[in-house]
């Protein structure tokens, strides 16, 4: 990864991350100039395939302000280009119970924009507040360490 765009929070929060990989998206050129900008926003996104295809549902990129008639629909559905055999074995992988696609990050690769796909199992409950207690528990250790209180 060479520059960071956008992150989803909640990505690693509320899905257990198994595997991750790496797909473009079909953009505009005032939605490249917009993100440039930082103007996009991935945090309640998801990415489902229908027809043999990926989409990625939700991502806002708000109007370019001087693209004019040229600006498309904020929360328009972008296709993923995805090698064939990759997006065959993703949706086998997503007819399981409770397996999803999960938008991780955006960032530049060069001069393209990338996205970065995780294949995730939804978190319980009890597994997210068990990985809240061991980040504090590590922040404590590594205070105690630094001479902090």
């Amino acid at each position: 990864m060479e520059k960071m765009i956008a992150k989803n929070p909640t990505a690693r929060h509320n899905y257990a991350i198994s595997s991750t990989f790496e797909a473009g998206i079909v953009l505009t050129g005032t939605e490249i100039k917009s993100i440039r900008n930082g103007k996009v926003n991935i945090k309640d996104t998801y990415v489902n395939i229908k027809n043999g295809e990926a989409f990625i549902y939700g991502m806002h990129i708000s109007p370019y302000e001087f693209g004019n008639i040229f600006n498309k629909d904020p929360l328009r559905n972008r296709k993923l280009l995805l090698h064939k055999r990759e997006i065959i074995k993703l949706s086998s992988q997503i007819k399981e119970k409770g397996i999803s696609l999960v938008p991780i990050c955006l960032y530049f690769s060069g001069n393209k924009v990338k996205l970065e796909v995780g294949i995730g199992k939804g978190k319980k409950l009890y597994d997210k507040r068990e990985d809240i207690a061991k980040k504090d528990a590590l922040r404590k250790i590594d205070r105690a360490l630094k001479g902090g209180f």
